[in-house]
């Protein structure tokens, strides 16, 4: 089966909604997920955008997606990718297509903003996707921890400027 990937239009909004819905149900997170069609398209595809989106599809069914945006790094002195999401549909996986995203990410990165490195945060829990990254090489770094702050720690913070 032929496999495309390219980037996503605005068009592709309904779609990656719905694939970004079933990621978020397969691990776990269909309750904190808010995104909708409407968020997808004033983020990803509006005056400023703020992420860049590949889609994978093949006889016009949507078997996946990247979701990334450009990050920098002051210790590395380059700019770099971060892969938000990386979603495979279960017919699709096994196949390398999870790969073929990631080299996509990283290819487009490199030619537009000269992005060096990739990263991405996996869910400690998810056994199949640790293991997924650590075949490609992802190593992680003990020293870094993501926190977040949100809601109203966020808004408290930002009466604070």
């Amino acid at each position: 089966m032929k496999m495309d990937i390219r980037p996503a239009h605005h068009e592709d909004a309904d779609a990656i909604t719905a694939m970004l819905t079933r990621l978020a149900s397969e691990i776990g997170d269909s309750e904190a997920f808010l995104s909708d069609a409407n968020t997808i398209v004033r983020y990803g595809f509006g005056e400023h955008k703020l992420f860049h989106c590949l889609i994978a599809e093949s006889a016009g069914k949507h078997q996946g997606l990247a979701l990334f945006y450009p990050v920098f790094s002051t210790m590395r002195g380059k700019p770099g990718v971060y892969v938000q999401d990386l979603w495979v549909d279960e017919s699709a996986r096994g196949r390398g297509l999870g790969a073929r995203l990631l080299a996509g990410v990283a290819d487009q990165a490199a030619s537009q903003w000269e992005a060096a490195y990739l990263k991405l945060t996996v869910y400690a829990d998810n056994s199949n996707a640790n293991t997924f990254y650590r075949r490609l090489g992802f190593r992680g770094d003990e020293r870094d921890r993501p926190m977040a702050i949100v809601d109203d720690a966020f808004q408290k913070l930002r009466d604070q400027a």
